[in-house]
């Protein structure tokens, strides 16, 4: 089966399971690894590039298909949209685009929607251009050249401006570096920067995480030097920073509350002698347990279930700082997950806000007067970041914000006391994080 072949049925998979895309991805290309290495590169381009560009794709196809998007079978809409991106994202030639996109088609076992999907493909193909709405509906222009829905470029443009939302909106659009953190338990950053750079990688340091590095496109991660002994972990350097800035003193026993899939509990057992990390999902310790073995970090790492929400039992003991990675929207990763971006409501938001002040009341009760907390959340949505915090602090007048008293040579993203990244030039993941104290 070829590329082209691959890559719908991963995306017809997606539409009709609701999954993630890199975790269907990565299921197809492990049980059915293309014989050509160079397939798995194209696969990649065509799942991600295609969800990213899904809005932008539609509005085109709708132009010259007879019935509703919504009511085509899975493969014959994936199929068209990644035809479509071939053709107005990549410099395959048109011909060979819409000829291989149908070949696929078939080779999928749907012989009998070539026609249409041949048909559809040759009419876009022949456009003098991609076709776009009038820029006079900036929200509606923006939405569909930059696929976000309409109600979070509305919302983005309200709450970051024209120049900030659509850096963001076009960043989301861009293929992440792989970011790596140094294990520090193991290895300084600048030694294994030297390491690599002896295997021939061309790596740079991070701007800003003292431990992160920025691998150049690699293949298969566990083919890279150090990764078999431990040496690195990999972590968006925007992630790296919730533990650079939480700065947990070394001496406290540290309860991670939301940890799966386990990389910011790693990160705090490089330095800790006692991290405890849990999750609701029993499922999802396996893997912190794996990583932690990896990294040589299993004896000072345990994980456990629990729900964040609920008392943690008395016999867990007394715990100096807690990490509250709470559940939220994700609107800060939608590089790394583009079909997020079409799953998430508005409703949502304020869905998640309430777990997440129910997770925050919860663990603040376990933390003893003195101990720390550190609340973070992967969005760039307030309501779920500083309006959350602060809502929070107004109620408990026996907690803080306190930042980090950090070495000059480390400047951290704040907005007043907090840490704070967006997706953008800057080439990071959304993030907020606050370092709260409990004061008595």
């Amino acid at each position: 089966m070829n590329a082209r072949a691959i890559a719908i049925q991963v995306l017809s998979r997606v539409r009709a399971t609701d999954a993630y895309l890199n975790v269907v991805l990565d299921t197809v290309l492990s049980e059915s690894p293309p014989a050509d290495p160079r397939d798995t590169g194209l696969i990649t381009e065509l799942a991600y590039g295609t969800t990213r560009r899904q809005l932008a794709l539609d509005y085109a196809i709708t132009r010259f298909a007879d019935r509703k998007l919504d009511a085509l079978e899975d493969k014959v809409l994936a199929a068209l949209r990644v035809g479509a991106y071939q053709l107005f994202y990549t410099r395959v030639p048109a011909r060979a685009a819409v000829a291989e996109t149908v070949q696929a088609l078939k080779d999928v076992g749907l012989s009998r929607a070539a026609g249409f999907a041949n048909a559809i493909l040759r009419k876009l193909s022949s456009l003098p251009s991609q076709p776009l709405p009038p820029e006079d509906d900036l929200a509606g222009f923006l939405s569909v050249r930059e696929s976000h829905p309409r109600w979070l470029v509305e919302r983005w443009l309200r709450q970051f401006g024209r120049e900030r939302a659509e850096a963001m909106l076009v960043a989301n659009n861009q293929t992440p570096p792989v970011v790596i953190r140094a294990n520090s338990a193991k290895v300084t950053r600048d030694a294994l920067v030297e390491q690599l750079r002896e295997t021939g990688l061309e790596v740079r340091p991070t701007a800003v995480s003292p431990v992160g590095i920025v691998l150049p496109p690699v293949g298969r991660l566990e083919d890279v030097y150090g990764y078999a002994e431990g040496l690195w972990q990999v972590q968006d350097e925007a992630a790296q920073l919730v533990g650079v800035y939480g700065d947990i003193p070394e001496t406290a026993r540290v309860l991670d509350a939301c940890a799966a899939p386990g990389g910011k509990a790693c990160h705090l057992a490089e330095k800790h002698e006692e991290v405890v990390a849990t999750d609701l999902h029993a499922n999802k310790l396996r893997k912190i347990e794996s990583e932690a073995k990896r990294l040589g970090l299993s004896e000072r790492l345990s994980a456990r279930a629990h729900d964040a929400s609920q008392p943690y039992p008395e016999e867990w003991g007394e715990f100096h700082a807690f990490l509250v990675d709470a559940p939220c929207s994700g609107l800060g990763t939608l590089r790394r997950h583009p079909e997020l971006r079409y799953r998430r409501t508005q409703e949502d938001i304020g869905r998640l806000a309430v777990l997440q002040r129910r997770i925050l009341e919860n663990c603040q009760e376990a933390v003893p007067p003195g101990g720390l907390l550190v609340y973070a959340v992967c969005t760039s949505e307030p309501q779920e970041g500083q309006d959350q915090v602060e809502m929070f602090l107004r109620s408990h007048p026996e907690w803080t914000a306190e930042p980090p008293v950090l070495h000059e040579a480390v400047k951290l993203p704040l907005t007043q006391a907090y840490l704070r990244t967006l997706p953008g030039p800057e080439a990071w993941d959304g993030f907020f994080a606050a370092r709260l104290r409990k004061m008595y």
